[in-house]
């Protein structure tokens, strides 16, 4: 098992580091990335159905960006807004119906925004050295 790395990760709003552009995460990836460790991520799985990482070989799970957000989401509402496990399934999955049929929220808006601003000053940055 590897350790995690000893270079430093910038940290953005929320404490939280930005989410890199590539299309898969390992489960090492998305614990550092969402402040978490990899067994939390794997008891969430079981309780929260959205929640659903690609499993390949061996049964290594592969997260997607939207696996991210989600559990960053989930971590929000159980660590930051104090809701249990059950509230925090429930809130979702009313916002999961509730995003089907209505248009994104200001405030979602804004959150992609915020993040596509900062992957890219990451980028920028990577192509200015």
């Amino acid at each position: 098992m590897r350790e995690p790395s000893d270079s430093p990760v910038e940290i953005h709003e929320g404490g939280l580091p930005p989410i890199p552009s590539k299309r898969y995460f390992t489960i090492g990836e998305v614990s550092q990335l969402c402040g978490v460790k990899p067994h939390v991520l794997r008891y969430w799985e079981q309780e929260f159905p959205q929640l659903k990482p690609i499993k390949r070989r061996g049964n290594r799970r592969y997260y997607q960006r939207h696996d991210v957000l989600l559990v960053r989401r989930i971590r929000d509402l159980l660590y930051e807004q104090g809701f249990t496990i059950s509230g925090a399934r429930q809130r979702l999955s009313g916002e999961t119906s509730r995003n089907e049929t209505e248009s994104p929220s200001i405030n979602q808006i804004r959150l992609l925004i915020r993040q596509l601003r900062l992957e890219l000053e990451d980028i920028l940055r990577i192509l200015q050295h």
